[in-house]
């Protein structure tokens, strides 16, 4: 019985030993969060978030999911090889006057498998804001 467990022990450690060998794919992004600020609707709702493979094998995104219909992320086509840089690009539709507050999760083989990146911002009507917040905002741009 003994004999048994110390066997069992010991291929278990012989296996973790083989697996801190393989090789693997690290993403790591520049930022996780992307600030619009306010911006004016109908503006370019297009942003990328940019990441690199800081792993020793291939990163392969296999999905990029937002969680809502109004913003449309684009994640690369092939594997990213170690070392490379990579974009995910993300278009907000700038015609929902509203607060942008979007999560879009990226899924790959990464060591991190899900990492959940995040937009925020404000999108206004210039036509609907009042004269007062223009104001402040051409004071703002000086």
């Amino acid at each position: 019985m003994m004999k048994n467990l110390i066997a069992i022990l010991f291929v278990g450690l012989i296996s973790l030993g083989i697996n801190a060998q393989e090789k693997v794919a690290k993403i790591e992004f520049k930022t996780e969060v992307i600030d619009y600020g306010t911006i004016e609707k109908g503006a370019d709702g297009v942003r990328v978030f940019e990441f690199t493979n800081t792993g020793n094998a291939p990163l392969i995104i296999s999905s990029v999911k937002s969680t809502c219909g109004c913003t449309v992320p684009k994640k690369p086509k092939g594997p990213i090889m170690p070392g490379e840089t990579g974009e995910i690009q993300v278009k907000y539709d700038t015609k929902r006057v509203n607060p942008i507050r979007k999560t879009i999760t990226v899924i790959s083989n990464a060591d991190t498998p899900t990492v959940a990146l995040k937009i925020k911002g404000l999108v206004i009507d210039p036509s609907k804001t009042s004269v007062l917040e223009k104001k402040e905002k051409s004071m703002i741009e000086q």
